[in-house]
């Protein structure tokens, strides 16, 4: 959330021609500042901003692209749509620092060395994008945040000065493998995350496209070069550690994802297994479970194509957790036993069937504690198809 004091920090040098910034440029300093995770989901995967440091006068500042207004109009259903404008802001770096020490989250500083006139070119652009005209922005998570703004102006600025110095045989991961690095404290989250995302996060990722990420491009910072104007040089002159916290520990909890749905699905197995001997139905467990495959599948439709989120489109995991299989458990809950609904079930059981398929030929990663509930979707779908006919709802 942008604090409306930053707005209010005085910037001597926005008022300045760019040939009075290249006279001056050798009183500033430029870095880039990275930020290590959290342990909020907003804040797990780090964070990447611009120090500008006035030498001459003292003046301490922080340009910072992952900000938004918490006042916006219907903020929550634009933050859920992808119509939420994130904006530039612009800090005092005493108060950017201030949150990072309070959750002691680690601190580093990147001191670029840069000219006089590439130093002018980025405080002019930093200048014309905290216009209040240009400060917003589409917010993208793996190609429009706060590394790739940086990472982007780097480019703009530099041209074919910069380069990145690409390792030629980089790790292949997909933007799904990337992220996981970040989410495997928070399992929860990580579920959530991998019910949201569709299989256009499963390609491989450029090393290029890595840079969404704060840490990579940190380290694509220290790598990168200088070249064409002068002796070929490192970009980083100066790397400083603000802030050295300890890595976050990672506590073991049984309360997650991977052992409670397993649990579930077993206990589905078991009253199966049950019903089967005892030639009972034991409709409540359907209930429950298309009920809430249900509700999932309306969530994962409306990310899919009620939204502009780009990564949402493409996720099979609508195959298991279909909106319609609310049908089913309505129609469970009233006794009833229309003619379509044998031929539903059959239509379950086959669209579970190739959501599986499509896992296991690599179309789309799912998560693994998905494994417990497509089985068990399976398993009952195929136990309702078979025997809902000869086992009348009214004695279950």
């Amino acid at each position: 959330m942008i604090s409306r004091a930053y707005l209010l920090v005085p910037l001597i040098f926005l008022g300045l021609s760019f040939g009075a910034l290249e006279a001056t440029a050798q009183d500033y300093q430029i870095s880039l500042i990275t930020c290590d995770p959290g342990d909020e989901l907003y804040s797990t995967f780090g964070h990447s901003a611009i120090r500008v440091l006035d030498k001459t006068s003292g003046t301490d500042l922080v340009y910072n692209y992952g900000t938004f207004d918490f006042n916006t109009p219907f903020f929550y259903v634009k933050f859920s749509r992808r119509t939420l404008d994130y904006q530039l802001a612009l800090t005092t770096f005493e108060q950017f620092l201030y949150e990072y020490n309070y959750f002691k989250r680690s601190v580093r500083e990147q001191v670029l060395d840069l000219s006089p006139r590439q130093t002018a070119e980025i405080l002019q652009f930093l200048r014309i994008n905290y216009q209040p005209e240009n400060r917003k922005y589409r917010y993208d998570f793996f190609f429009d945040n706060c590394a790739t703004r940086i990472r982007d102006m780097m480019e703009s600025v530099l041209g074919n000065n910069l380069e990145w110095n690409e390792p030629e045989a980089g790790e292949r991961k997909s933007f799904r493998q990337l992220i996981d690095e970040y989410v495997y404290p928070l399992p929860w989250s990580d579920l959530g995350i991998d019910l949201a995302l569709g299989a256009v996060i499963d390609r491989e990722a450029r090393e290029h496209e890595k840079l969404f990420l704060p840490d990579y491009l940190e380290a694509a910072v220290a790598r990168a070069d200088v070249v064409g104007d002068g002796p070929r040089r490192s970009l980083v002159k100066e790397t400083h550690v603000i802030y050295d916290f300890p890595d976050r520990e990672i506590a073991f909890s049984l309360l997650n994802p991977y052992i409670i749905l397993w649990v579930v699905a077993i206990f589905i197995a078991v009253i199966t297994f049950l019903g089967f001997k005892r030639k009972k139905l034991y409709a409540s467990i359907d209930i429950v479970l298309f009920g809430a495959l249900g509700i999932l599948g309306i969530v994962i439709v409306y990310l899919w194509f009620f939204t502009e989120h780009s990564q949402t489109k493409m996720n099979w995991n609508l195959l298991w957790a279909f909106p319609f299989h609310l049908l089913v458990a309505f129609m469970l809950t009233r006794r009833k036993n229309p003619s379509w609904l044998k031929k539903y079930l059959l239509f379950a059981l086959i669209i579970a069937d190739l959501g599986l398929i499509l896992w296991l030929v690599g179309v789309q990663s799912f998560h693994p504690s998905v494994l417990p509930l497509l089985l068990a979707t399976i398993l009952r779908s195929n136990f309702l198809y078979y025997h809902l006919d000869k086992w009348m709802l009214a004695k279950n």
